[in-house]
């Protein structure tokens, strides 16, 4: 039986949807982020040492980080679905979106919300206006024109094709969801990019993956 090791508002919600797309039996242990610094808690540790989510455990096997995951689940349980046959252009806009995800488009995602937190932290008044305009500098020198250029990019993609790799649906649409619903909370979306997440809004499995797993609050 596959466990997936679930915390609350983060990137195991896009697993839960792959098992929920791939339709497998699975059961969810569930562990809450501390309210004060929004870490997970230590119990994670004792499944991964990293102790952070996703993780599955299936049988004596333990995988994590998404792609990782997402690729393991596919290839094991997928007969095939949700991913381009081998060796086709599709297969490998397939493996390219898998690997964006997180190597650059989350990253100036993570940092914009670090920046943010530290802007509206409470600190001395005296140190405010110098840590705002640090932030205001980094924002603009290099966080903003990152986001822009890869929601840029993003969108003339999805331009060409209704999926990130190719007409059909496939587990980089899964991978890829978790910048973009950060990018549509943050009024980074073009239309084309808008109305990617529009679809995956309205799939059956995704809906049921947002009843059992919270969602997402970012």
């Amino acid at each position: 039986m596959i466990t997936l090791h679930h915390l609350n508002n983060s990137r195991s919600q896009r697993i839960l949807w792959l098992l929920e797309e791939l339709n497998l039996p699975y059961e969810i242990k569930r562990y809450e982020r501390n309210k004060t610094t929004m870490l997970a808690p230590p119990e994670l540790k004792a499944v991964h040492p990293l102790g952070k989510s996703p993780i599955i455990t299936d049988g004596d096997i333990t995988i994590a980080e998404s792609g990782a995951i997402i690729e393991y689940l596919v290839e094991k349980y997928g007969k095939g679905n949700l991913r381009p046959a081998p060796g086709t252009p599709e297969a490998r806009q397939y493996t390219y979106w898998l690997h964006f995800a997180e190597g650059s488009a989350m990253t100036p995602l993570l940092l914009a919300l670090i920046f943010h937190r530290i802007e509206t932290s409470p600190m001395p008044f005296f140190v405010k206006p110098i840590i705002k305009g640090v932030a205001s500098k980094v924002r603009n020198l290099f966080i903003n024109p990152n986001l822009q250029n890869n929601f840029g990019y993003i969108e003339s993609e999805l331009s060409k094709s209704e999926w990130f790799a190719g007409k059909d649906f496939t587990a980089a649409d899964i991978q890829m969801s978790f910048p973009m619903e950060a990018g549509g909370k943050s009024n980074l979306l073009g239309p084309n990019s808008q109305a990617f997440l529009e679809k995956i809004h309205a799939r059956p499995a995704y809906k049921r993956a947002l009843e059992k797993g919270g969602g997402l609050d970012l």
